[in-house]
């Protein structure tokens, strides 16, 4: 069984997310670590990009604190491997096409399976195109991890049909970012991709309050939580892995009620 698989085996899995290297690469294995020890089953690790397109003021800041400190894909590679040494919780890299691309697909899929990535999402990989990368990264053990947002409608149970690892469930149109109140009808969205697949969903974008992870765990499988927590570090890098550890462990205990 794959570290993915495991995560999820026992539902009401909590997904955390950080940008790599902000403010450094120490300091994101610092807050993982913390995440992790807080409850985390999975961790999602954003590669910096300056054009991150699905994403909101928050984390796009993060990207540009990311990369005006040095984070590359190699120093991301090396953040998983030294990880590696310290948990199995599963790792997971969020980043676009561009950089995937631009470090060739099969030396980016290569070096994530040496490291110890478990899979990979990438937003603006558009389902019809993302054949000869899914068939790259199945080859070296890397789970290619769909999105199905509000506006997939008619492709949910065809990109549904092809996940591998979870699907990643967009709860709200837009970008990442909190929101006050989520109201697409995700308990629909989830019974049309179990009627095709057992692969588990997760749902993200704007879960940042325990009512909300709550309530989102009785739908799902998982619930993702991405800008919540790169607030909490942008506020204050130096005290940021207590208070990650307080609020994962607090958003953790409500989804297990």
């Amino acid at each position: 069984m794959s570290r993915i698989a495991e995560a999820f085996e026992q539902g009401s899995t909590f997904v955390g997310f950080v940008t790599g290297g902000d403010p450094s690469i120490a300091r994101s294995e610092e807050y993982i670590l913390a995440m992790i020890d807080a409850g985390a089953d999975l961790i999602e690790i954003g590669i910096p990009f300056s054009d991150p397109v699905a994403e909101g003021p928050v984390i796009q800041e993060a990207n540009l604190r990311a990369l005006a400190a040095g984070t590359t894909v190699d120093t991301l590679f090396d953040l998983v491997r030294s990880l590696r040494e310290k948990t199995e919780v599963p790792l997971v890299f969020l980043t676009y096409l561009n950089p995937v691309h631009h470090y060739g697909y099969e030396r980016f899929f290569a070096a994530c399976q040496e490291a110890g990535v478990d899979g990979i999402i990438i937003p603006d990989l558009p389902y019809d195109e993302k054949d000869e990368l899914a068939g790259v990264a199945a080859t070296h053990e890397v789970a290619l991890i769909s999105l199905i947002a509000p506006t997939s409608e008619g492709r949910i149970r065809a990109i549904a049909r092809d996940a591998t690892g979870f699907i990643y469930l967009v709860s709200s149109l837009g970008v990442t970012g909190v929101r006050t109140n989520i109201s697409t009808d995700l308990e629909a969205i989830v019974k049309t991709i179990r009627e095709v697949t057992e692969v588990p969903v997760a749902i993200g974008f704007g879960v940042h309050t325990p009512e909300q992870a709550q309530t989102l765990a009785q739908v799902a499988d998982g619930v993702i939580v991405g800008s919540a927590i790169v607030k909490i570090i942008a506020a204050d890098p130096d005290t940021a892995s207590s208070k990650l550890h307080r609020y994962v462990s607090e958003l953790k205990r409500a989804m297990m009620r």
